[in-house]
């Protein structure tokens, strides 16, 4: 078994988790403007990406740069992880490659602090790569437990590209949100991230 195989049902009853959906995850959020060479890059590499319409395009066309962005407004303080393989419990089914991840620290080499998992929907279905992203929150909640980091709560995310849905696991609870977020809207979806980034900053820095 492996991430992409667990359905919702599975997940509740082997994690014991509670689901639930909300109406916003995110009501007070600041949106958070684009810089000039994301607008340049989204322009030619969005409608690209659509028609191609494949995961990888879409991946490295439109995800990517945006993840690229907010590690640059965030001084590079935060690593990108993309396709890397995340084994945290295989007797559990905690196991696979994230498509995504974003960790609390500038080391790139490896995984040190996950905070946020990010999946590709297969065939334009955000609905079906829910299971697979609550999966690898759970993985990368018992990955700092092990590593005794202090991060609060993990974020996921699941996305076409042009449509992004976002979800929190906090210990046992998982909150779905019922909005979906379109890429038009930039600016708002840039203003997620960085509260993502933000709000789950490792207590021991949050108090420095």
């Amino acid at each position: 078994m492996s991430y992409s195989e667990f359905t919702l049902d599975t997940l509740k009853h082997q994690f014991n988790l509670s689901i639930q959906e909300r109406v916003n995850l995110f009501e007070s959020v600041e949106a958070v403007t684009p810089s000039p060479l994301l607008k340049e890059i989204l322009a030619e590499n969005l409608p690209l990406g659509l028609e191609i319409d494949t995961e990888k395009a879409r991946s490295e066309l439109i995800v990517a740069p945006i993840l690229v962005e907010i590690r640059k407004q965030f001084n590079r303080q935060i690593s990108l992880f993309s396709g890397t393989e995340f084994t945290i419990d295989k007797s559990k089914g905690l196991n696979g490659r994230c498509d995504f991840m974003i960790s609390h620290s500038p080391e790139q080499l490896d995984v040190t602090a996950p905070i946020a998992i990010l999946v590709e929907a297969k065939n334009d279905n955000l609905k079906s790569a829910i299971p697979q992203c609550i999966a690898e929150m759970v993985a990368a909640q018992l990955f700092n437990e092990q590593k005794n980091n202090p991060i609060p709560f993990i974020y996921g995310g699941v996305t076409t590209g042009s449509l992004w849905k976002f979800m929190k696991l906090v210990k046992n609870s998982v909150s779905i949100e019922s909005e979906e977020h379109f890429i038009g809207n930039l600016e708002a979806l840039l203003g997620i991230m960085s509260h993502i980034i933000n709000s789950t900053r490792p207590q021991s820095l949050a108090e420095s």
